[in-house]
């Protein structure tokens, strides 16, 4: 990939990480969504594995800006000699932006959070359980604009700047076309909520898609303006 956007990445990483809450929650949460062992990166700074466990957990002083920068690097180097598929993944939507008709929230949250806590706060009921129960992020989407809008690669870049996220959809009616839609498109997220509808409105088949893809399935009946509230209190 192009170096200018691989260091554009490695901002937006190293940024995220310093000016954190929580920089060694951070750290682990790119780490993990790089999926990079403990041990690798560790072996790739020259350090043991007990050094970024402690960093990672808050046990060491938080990380200074050079040490960020060098897991940073670290992270970057190992999926560049593993194909860069992550590298290539973050870097395609750096630049993208929607229309707010389209996409009503987008956001990454500096740490990973349970899907339960999620739920939680959006008042969501799971039809079917995925293969993950973590999201470190999420889009919230007008199912109608962004089907009559956005061509095949737009919505890939809905995912913003990782796959482990929500995606809610908005303006639906039994989610069969949202559904339907990320068959084509794939990694798939973590978990789909469908707003406004109960549980037994859903489309027939979206559970069985769901199944198959992996991803967790909900439904929220919370009104969109407290919704969308909710969601800028995450996490």
């Amino acid at each position: 990939m192009a170096r200018e956007e691989r260091n554009r990445l490695a901002e937006k990483m190293a940024g995220e990480i310093a000016l954190s809450d929580d920089p060694g929650a951070t750290l682990r949460k790119w780490r993990t969504d790089f999926e990079i062992a403990q041990t690798d990166l560790a072996s790739e700074l020259g350090v043991s594995p007990s050094v970024v466990s402690d960093y990672e957990s808050g046990r060491r002083d938080n990380p200074g800006i050079g040490i960020v920068r060098r897991s940073v690097d670290s992270l970057l180097d190992i999926d560049d000699r593993n194909g860069g598929h992550h590298i290539r993944q973050y870097a395609r939507v750096l630049s993208a932006g929607f229309d707010s008709s389209v996409v009503l929230d987008l956001r990454e949250y500096p740490a990973r959070i349970p899907l339960s806590r999620y739920y939680d706060a959006v008042d969501a009921t799971e039809l079917v359980s995925g293969t993950r129960d973590t999201i470190a992020g999420h889009t919230i989407i007008d199912s109608i604009e962004a089907i009559k809008r956005l061509s095949s690669d737009e919505f890939y870049d809905l995912y913003g700047e990782s796959t482990n996220r929500v995606l809610v959809f908005t303006n639906v009616t039994r989610g069969e076309s949202p559904l339907v839609a990320l068959r084509v498109v794939k990694p798939t997220p973590h978990a789909v909520v469908l707003h406004g509808l109960e549980t037994n409105s859903v489309w027939e088949h979206a559970p069985e898609l769901a199944r198959a893809d992996g991803f967790a399935l909900a439904t929220t009946k919370m009104e969109l303006e407290p919704m969308l509230e909710r969601h800028r209190e995450l996490p």
